[in-house]
């Protein structure tokens, strides 16, 4: 019974079993997921060329992979898909794919990868041919991964873009090396912001052009130079000695040959060719400029300020022809002969001619002309009268000296044969020195005999000074002296010392402020002269006939130029603007003009003087000259350096003449100009009340 028990109960266990074992199978077939699944796909980067797998559920059913392509909207498609089983298939990556992300391709519909296709690809180079190229031939390079290149990049930084190769492809670059490649390695660049850039291992040596000769080797300025050598096809520029670059020239055909023409300024030295790459090269053989020869010089004794003549060969080469450090002025000039002016302070005995090449030659010795005295007319005289002097060139004289005095007077002689000359006062008896506009010193073979003078000699005194204030005048013989009579015939009558060699006045209250003449009367009648600025500014009276006050109305402020400007100066006159000077003023300029608004007229200007008022704290020595237009330049007078003398910080009143009968009617340009003949500094210099006032 037990053991019929066990059989049953083990049927029924395997009956269970199976009925199990079918449940099972049965559940499990209805849970099967047939949708096509992407978990995954790799390596990325990879490389292209090889494998690209997916992994993933049911994707043996994909059909196709569309991969980006290498230029952007463009699509590469594989159908070539190797199935390892459900779960995994792989693909070949075609060359022409690019980055970007993977379309899967499958009868449920695309699927897409989560993130992009990257690549890893190693730029490489294994070849640049030739390695010694002329710019214009066509290089190659081999490699790999030479598709991503965006350009080449000669020495020195000289690049071409992907867009000029003559063909690119993944294994191969073919460029044209251009016409400014230098010499070195290339680089390969992808052209990203942050690039890869690849450098060759070889050296790509451009070829350079070459001289062999040059000839001819001496040649004047203006001539054919013929340049022989090979590849000259190469060449931009010609450069002569001196850095002067010719970028004009012949090359022949072949590229052997140059010809060009020598420029006027060439100097001596080798010649140099500039590539189209910038590099030169230069010539062994120098090139020598020729020069002016055979010269002579006519007449051989010269006169300061006239006239000389060179003859001789070549002369048009010549660009200056220096006395030492003076150039002279060429008035005339040709290829075998030049005309030219003596510079009036020569000394040298000899000329250089100088040439636009820099290079000089001297001219044979020449000797100057010197003034001869014939005659001292009369030979007995007091200091202080006119003395005759006779001779020849005499027009050369500048200055004469006379034995013991001080001074040496300046002359200007209107005649080569006589100018007569005051005798200083101080003059004693002997020779007279002549002193020539070169420098040169002439002793008269005469003598003069001198009496000593009987009027008083000033030696020194003030230049400015105010009223009331105590004017001392060194010098002799003032003794002499019995009044001293200011402008307007205003005399002083308060003195301080009175001595054979000093004067103590004091000035008037009521003397005439600005350039004030002084007369020195002697006992004998005898009057000599000095002047002096006397501070203070001359009232501006009902008569006064203003022209302006610089106060900004009207024309007041009108000018052309910009010596001046106008404002309140730091040393008030009235409160009102003026004109002030500026600092670094050169040349001819107008500083206060006026050709529109109300011009004054004057009935009969020989009743009036020009005024104005002035303070210098900074004199200008020298350098500038002033003047004025009443009527354009038909009415015009000039007013000399008054910027040469400071005030003290004081304003003076400065007067000047103007010219009889030359009617002042209203009309034309009334103007205040300065001429310059060196920069000047003005600033310590104010101007105001341009006026008429009458004598």
């Amino acid at each position: 019974m037990q053991t019929r028990r066990n059989i049953y109960t083990a049927c029924l266990l395997i009956g269970v079993l199976l009925l199990t074992g079918f449940g099972l199978t049965s559940c499990e077939k209805e849970k099967i997921d047939t949708k096509i699944i992407l978990n995954s796909f790799g390596p990325s980067p990879a490389l292209r060329g090889g494998e690209l797998r997916f992994i993933g559920n049911n994707l043996d059913k994909v059909t196709s992979i569309i991969l980006p392509g290498l230029k952007e909207s463009t699509t590469v498609e594989v159908t070539d898909i190797t199935v390892v089983n459900e779960r995994e298939i792989k693909i070949e990556i075609p060359q022409d794919a690019g980055e970007g992300i993977v379309t899967l391709k499958t009868p449920q519909g695309d699927i897409k990868t989560n993130t992009p296709i990257t690549y890893s690809e190693p730029i490489m180079i294994e070849s640049v041919t030739p390695t010694t190229i002329k710019a214009g031939q066509t290089l190659t390079i081999t490699g790999d991964y030479l598709n991503l290149i965006k350009s080449v990049i000669f020495f020195d930084n000289v690049s071409v873009a992907d867009s000029v190769f003559i063909s690119q492809t993944r294994k191969k670059i073919e460029v044209t090396v251009p016409a400014e490649a230098q010499t070195g390695k290339i680089i390969l660049s992808n052209g990203e912001e942050i690039p890869i850039e690849i450098y060759s291992k070889e050296t790509v040596n451009i070829v350079l052009p070459t001289i062999t000769s040059i000839a001819p080797t001496t040649i004047k300025p203006g001539a054919t130079l013929t340049i022989t050598g090979k590849d000259l096809d190469l060449v931009s520029k010609v450069e002569f000695a001196g850095g002067k670059i010719i970028p004009t020239f012949t090359v022949s055909k072949d590229g052997t040959t140059i010809t060009v023409t020598v420029p006027n300024d060439a100097q001596d030295g080798i010649i140099k060719l500039i590539a189209k790459s910038v590099v030169s090269v230069e010539s062994t053989d120098k090139l020598t400029m020729v020069m002016p020869s055979n010269l002579v010089v006519t007449p051989t004794e010269v006169k300061n300020k006239g006239s000389m003549t060179i003859s001789g060969t070549n002369l048009d080469l010549v660009s200056e022809i220096k006395f030492g450090t003076l150039i002279a002025a060429i008035t005339n000039k040709t290829a075998t002969q030049i005309t030219l002016t003596v510079p009036e302070e020569a000394t040298a005995t000899v000329a250089t001619l100088v040439t636009l090449s820099t290079k000089t030659v001297d001219t044979p010795a020449f000797t100057y002309i010197k003034p001869t005295i014939t005659a001292l007319t009369p030979t007995t005289l007091m200091a202080g009268t006119d003395l005759t002097i006779t001779g020849t060139d005499l027009d050369l004289v500048k200055q004469v000296k006379f034995p013991s005095s001080a001074k040496i007077v300046d002359v200007t002689p209107a005649s080569a044969t006589s100018f007569v000359v005051t005798v200083p006062t101080d003059a004693t008896s002997g020779n007279v020195t002549l002193i020539t506009i070169n420098g040169t010193e002439v002793v008269s073979p005469m003598t003069l005999t001198v009496t000593a003078a009987d009027i008083p000699v000033i030696t020194s005194m003030p230049s400015v000074i105010k009223p009331e204030q105590l004017l001392v005048i060194q010098g002799t013989k003032l003794n002499l002296v019995e009044s001293v009579i200011f402008e307007n015939g205003i005399k002083a009558v308060n003195f301080g010392t009175r001595s054979e060699t000093t004067l103590e006045v004091y000035v008037p209250e009521d003397a005439l402020k600005g350039a004030n003449e002084i007369q020195f009367v002697t006992f004998s009648g005898k009057i000599v002269k000095a002047t002096v600025n006397i501070m203070g500014t001359d009232p501006i009276l009902p008569t006064t006939v203003m022209l302006t006050n610089f106060n900004g109305g009207g024309n007041s402020q009108s000018t052309w130029g910009t010596p001046f400007s106008f404002g309140i100066p730091s040393i008030p006159l009235d409160g009102t603007a003026c004109m002030i000077g500026n600092s670094n003023v050169s040349g001819w300029t107008w500083s206060w003009a006026a050709n529109w608004g109300t011009l004054p007229a004057l009935s009969d200007p020989d009743l009036y003087v020009f005024k104005m008022d002035i303070c210098i704290t900074k004199p200008v020595l020298s350098g500038v000259s002033a003047g004025m237009c009443f009527r354009g330049w038909d009415n015009s007078i000039t007013l000399g350096n008054i910027f040469a003398t400071s005030t003290d910080g004081n304003w003076i009143t400065l007067k000047f003449n103007l010219n009889p009968g030359n009617p002042i009617n209203g009309t034309g340009d009334f103007g205040f100009y300065l001429s310059c003949s060196e920069t000047i500094d003005l600033s310590g210099v104010y101007i105001d009340n341009f006026r008429f006032d009458l004598k």
